[in-house]
């Protein structure tokens, strides 16, 4: 019985972890003639490891055409750094690890070339925090394997849905203080604003009644 409540906790957790922290993902478009097409992920911590495999192919899939269209390629940070810019490519991969919050943009683009009018679609398989863990690499290393492996993909899947939450409580508890000092500083323009208006009137009436009394009008 405790074994199978183990085992539904478990699967559950594994649930919860592929929910919640959704690592990976592939997209697949066509690139229009003369601009450019990116593709990107919102990161909020630093340090974390993004992976990206790209191609390019003919999306009319001429079954004459043995050559793969060529593009140009460019993953830009948030502030506009390059991080990585390649031209002439067909296939390639990239990875950089995060310094900067905000949204990574991976950029792609034709190289001159009409290609004959064919379309140019290009796919990209993007990965970020524990997808891009080599978990072959870490069992041989470690030489662990079956459930001892399948825990600790768990135990890192965990964490980084603790981290996700965590980042999530702060930024929300940010809006709250940020909202709060929005408010604060209403209230303090609007009873700004009615001791103003209150002051005017009664300069007016008070320049009002001197005037009248000068002209003996009451």
């Amino acid at each position: 019985m405790k074994l199978q409540v183990a085992a539904r906790r478990l699967w559950a957790l594994m649930l919860a972890a592929a929910v919640v922290v959704p690592a990976a993902r592939g997209v697949w478009f066509d690139l229009p003639k003369t601009e450019l097409k990116c593709v990107g992920e919102e990161i909020r911590n630093g340090g974390v490891v993004v992976m990206g495999n790209y191609y390019s192919f003919y999306g009319d899939r001429d079954q004459n055409t043995t050559l793969n269209p060529s593009i140009s390629v460019q993953v830009v940070s948030p502030y506009g750094s390059k991080l990585y810019n390649k031209e002439k490519m067909t296939h390639g991969e990239f990875a950089f690890t995060t310094t900067e919050t905000g949204t990574y943009l991976a950029c792609f683009g034709l190289d001159g070339d009409d290609h004959s009018g064919k379309t140019v679609t290009v796919g990209i398989d993007w990965k970020t925090g524990i997808a891009t863990k080599d978990w072959e690499s870490v069992a041989k290393k470690e030489k662990i394997e079956g459930l001892e492996l399948e825990l600790r993909k768990l135990e890192v899947a965990v964490r980084g849905i603790r981290d996700r939450m965590i980042n999530m409580m702060s930024r929300q508890i940010s809006m709250i203080v940020k909202s709060n000092r929005t408010s604060d500083r209403v209230d303090w323009y609007g009873t700004m604003s009615l001791g103003f208006c209150i002051v005017v009137a009664i300069l007016q009436v008070w320049y009002l009644r001197r005037y009248f009394h000068k002209k003996k009008l009451i």
